[in-house]
């Protein structure tokens, strides 16, 4: 009898330890499933975000392609606007041309502002061009003695010419979309350098009218 209860116990004991060995290769088979299903989870979310930066560098790279599109359409509008312009002034006749030096506009040496003497020269220019029936077109030219260097007497003679059209604007009238501007330097002398006469005489103001 005890060795039959003996046999039972050891076949219980057996099928116990044998479900427990299935049960923990099942277990183990749920993790190795869960693992593998993780690591799928992951290889997609890289590709997906490796998608992304893809299509954000090509996104980076189409806005500066149009960046530099737009700008090259402003430059271009704006040569083609200033050729217009150009154009219009090739094709007029000069109908007068007046000069302001030191005998009218007194630009004292690395100045642009207009003194009462110069404001007076350009009041009397003014009344000249509204005199004119025909439409007209006006180029006001700054020029500069070659003291400092060249970019600065290039600006500086660029403000001269600016202070000129300003004024015939503001106290005149005189259309600013009619007037261009351009500053020559020290590169187109009529006097030499070389004596404070000489450099009065460069410090000018062109003024040509077109119509």
């Amino acid at each position: 009898m005890n060795k039959f209860i003996q046999g039972v116990s050891i076949t219980i004991l057996a099928g116990a330890l044998a479900s427990c060995a299935t049960s923990g290769s099942v277990d183990q088979k749920i993790a190795a499933a869960q693992s593998q299903t993780q690591a799928d989870v992951n290889k997609k979310i890289e590709s997906v975000a490796s998608q992304v930066e893809t299509v954000q560098q090509h996104q980076k790279e189409q806005d500066a392609q149009i960046a530099t599109l737009s700008q090259s359409a402003k430059d271009a509008l704006k040569r083609a606007e200033e050729a217009g312009v150009l154009a219009k002034l090739a094709k007029g006749k000069v109908a007068f041309e007046q000069t302001f030096n030191e005998d009218r506009i007194k630009f004292k040496s690395d100045k642009y502002e207009l003194d009462k003497d110069a404001k007076a020269a350009l009041d009397e220019f003014a009344g000249k061009v509204k005199a004119l029936t025909d439409q007209y077109y006006i180029e006001v030219q700054g020029h500069t003695d070659d003291t400092g260097g060249s970019r600065y007497n290039e600006d500086l003679g660029q403000r001269r010419a600016d202070s000129v059209r300003r004024y015939l604007s503001r106290q005149h009238g005189l259309l600013l979309n009619r007037m261009s501007t351009i500053s020559y330097g020290d590169t187109l002398p009529v006097a030499p350098n070389k004596t404070k006469k000489g450099r009065a005489q460069n410090r000018r103001v062109v003024i040509v009218v077109l119509e």
